[in-house]
């Protein structure tokens, strides 16, 4: 699938310790996923919300590569500088927002790929779209976004159109379409775990609303 499959992201090492560069470079080319989802009004923020987060945390990194080497790393170097002040703040913070937006997008290909659908209507991905938003971004949304997100779902666009979408206009079957996001998951899916994990174990989670 040319738009999730054109920088792949590196294996998850056994330590867990996800070097901030190579993972940097490969999700720089997710924010795009959004503009296949059609309806700006909803999409494009969530699309600029992701690249700034690459980029605030790209900033960090280039600011010392050696001290900043992994996503660990950044939490923990940052956990040292900013005292009271943190997860709030930083690179911290830019990672919480950008594994939420990874993990929306994440739930809604898995949720294609496992075959939910409605069964009336299975062309649709209003219910794909909507777990997603439930289990990645609706609890840390006030109640005029999540009515913004959940009234979205009937903007969106067919699945077949969505996978063309990600196929970059090319014409390909849907079986092998469902491979390319398989193949997607199998490789991402750790990763996003694992930072999930670390956040877990370092007490850096926020639940407040955006």
């Amino acid at each position: 699938m040319a738009l999730l499959l054109e920088h792949e992201f590196k294996p998850l090492p056994a330590d867990k310790q996800i070097e901030t560069l190579p993972f940097l470079e490969a999700v720089a080319h997710l924010p795009p996923f959004f503009d296949c989802l059609g309806t700006p009004i909803v999409y494009s923020p969530v699309k600029a919300d992701l690249t700034g987060n690459i980029k605030k945390i790209r900033a960090v990194y280039d600011s010392n590569p050696a001290k900043f080497k992994t996503l660990q790393n950044i939490l923990e170097v940052e956990k040292e500088l900013h005292g009271s002040a943190w997860p709030k703040t930083g690179a911290t913070l830019a990672l919480m927002w950008l594994k939420r937006g990874l993990k929306f997008i994440l739930v809604l290909l898995q949720s294609i790929s496992d075959g939910e659908r409605d069964e009336e209507h299975p062309n649709l991905i209003r219910v794909n779209a909507l777990k997603a938003y439930e289990i990645a971004l609706k609890k840390y949304h006030g109640w005029m976004l999540q009515k913004l997100f959940t009234g979205s779902v009937y903007a969106l666009p067919y699945k077949s159109d969505l996978l063309k979408a990600l196929e970059k206009g090319r014409e390909v079957k849907e079986e092998e379409s469902i491979e390319k996001i398989h193949q997607f998951l199998t490789r991402v899916t750790p990763i996003l775990d694992a930072i999930y994990e670390m956040y877990t174990k370092m007490n850096a989670e926020l639940s407040y609303k955006a």
